[in-house]
């Protein structure tokens, strides 16, 4: 396998599952922030939008079985509510599935605006619907 980056990241990677698994589950807006260079404490966020519970749900259920098939740990789970959940993976991925309601109200791509937002286009789906 041939990496297009100088380096062979395993985070970047990981990030792909994710975003991967969540648009499996049919979640909508995957924004990607890389915030290394915004936060001391911070590495990755993955922000999605899902319709509501069942579906926060299901994407997080595939988030999680997804995530831990690419080597990363357990994530803890804060929340869960019927607007926003989030999974927090150990090696510095923070996964925020919310509600569009709750995604425009806590607005987290405008509060991390000076994050470089990563581009992760989505594959040519493998079946039609």
């Amino acid at each position: 396998m041939t990496s297009t980056s100088p380096h062979s990241d395993p985070t970047q990677h990981q990030l792909r599952v994710i975003v991967d698994a969540a648009r499996e589950r049919r979640a909508e807006d995957v924004v990607v922030l890389d915030l290394t260079a915004v936060s001391s404490t911070l590495e990755y966020f993955v922000i999605c939008t899902a319709t509501a519970g069942l579906q926060l749900n299901a994407v997080q259920e595939n988030i999680r079985e997804k995530a831990q098939e690419a080597g990363l740990s357990r994530p803890s789970v804060e929340g869960p509510s019927e607007r926003w959940l989030l999974l927090a993976f150990g090696g510095g991925i923070v996964v925020h599935i919310m509600t569009r309601e709750a995604r425009e109200y806590y607005d987290l791509e405008g509060l991390w605006s000076d994050a470089h937002v990563m581009q992760f286009p989505e594959q040519a789906a493998d079946r039609t619907l």
